[in-house]
């Protein structure tokens, strides 16, 4: 279904090289170099500039390959439904963001396909812009993120309200107290969300409105990955400031404390975000009231 000089010429974005290129589509070098200038002809640009050794895409080229993007995405997932209607099984492919995969939200996957047992879910971990992408690129049907965008063609449903809080073991002095004070922190050893990062903009922002930065606080390690900074915050290695929702196991079990900051407020929404043409109004209900359940026991 897909022109094949689409095909191609993505495969040479992919790889940098038309001879590389043509290896993995088995095609010899001038029958890619001949695809990628009937695109060129066919809209009248240039698609690549050659930089030294490198093969660089045109600002006209990179509209296209978008585009041959969302074509070959369309066309796999056509096919795809098409298998899974002969097999009589479906797929929702959900893009979440590192927080929301640390939050309830496997939780309300997992009891989805209990429900819907025909069921398989693809699940895709990365920054809400790329998620965004994958969106409007038809790669992922919905996504549950903090925050969201602006764009006509995505669909918001608010799923829920949280507040970022200061995360400390039960053995840290802090642990016995009701909230904290900002001034207070500067004192501890942080370990935070590495800067581009949903949880780590929100701090950022709120502390650039009372006049700071990270670099006023003793910052002494940051990653993305949440399921680490949860184990060194247990571990009594230093404090964190991290999303409620990606603490409800360790809240549960008693593993960690919260404590609000007192003089910094900290609220975000979270949102399930999915493309307008996305008709199956039935699957959102669903995963809209078993988030609300899992919310609500948690």
């Amino acid at each position: 279904m897909v022109d094949v000089k689409l095909s191609t010429l993505l495969k040479v974005h992919e790889t940098g090289s038309y001879t590389r290129a043509a290896e993995k589509l088995s095609l010899t070098q001038p029958a890619v170099s001949k695809h990628v200038r009937q695109l060129e002809r066919e809209f009248g640009v240039r698609i690549f500039e050659r930089t030294g050794p490198k093969l660089r895409l045109t600002p006209e080229g990179k509209l296209i390959v978008r585009y041959a993007e969302r074509v070959t995405a369309l066309s796999e997932n056509l096919r795809r439904s098409l298998a899974d209607r002969e097999r009589a099984v479906d797929r929702l492919r959900v893009g979440v963001t590192h927080t929301s995969e640390s939050s309830i939200v496997a939780q309300v996957l997992a009891q989805y396909t209990e429900e819907n047992a025909h069921t398989r879910i693809t699940l895709r971990t990365d920054a809400l812009a790329s998620l965004y992408e994958m969106l409007k690129t038809y790669q992922i049907d919905i996504a549950i993120v903090e925050g969201g965008v602006s764009d006509p063609a995505i669909r918001t449903i608010r799923l829920d309200t949280e507040d970022l809080a200061v995360a400390v073991s039960n053995e840290h002095p802090l642990a016995q107290r009701a909230s904290v004070m900002i001034d207070e922190l500067r004192r501890e050893r942080l370990i935070l969300r590495l800067p581009g990062s949903g949880t780590r903009a929100l701090l950022d922002a709120n502390l650039e409105s009372r006049g700071l930065s990270p670099d006023d606080f003793n910052v002494i390690l940051e990653t993305d990955n949440i399921a680490t900074i949860k184990d060194l915050v247990r571990r009594n290695y230093g404090a964190s400031v991290l999303a409620r929702s990606a603490c409800v196991d360790e809240l549960r079990k008693g593993k960690i404390r919260l404590l609000p900051i007192e003089d910094l407020k900290m609220e975000r929404q979270i949102n399930l975000l999915y493309h307008h043409t996305f008709h199956h109004d039935e699957v959102l209900r669903d995963l809209v009231r078993l988030y609300e359940e899992a919310a609500h026991s948690a």
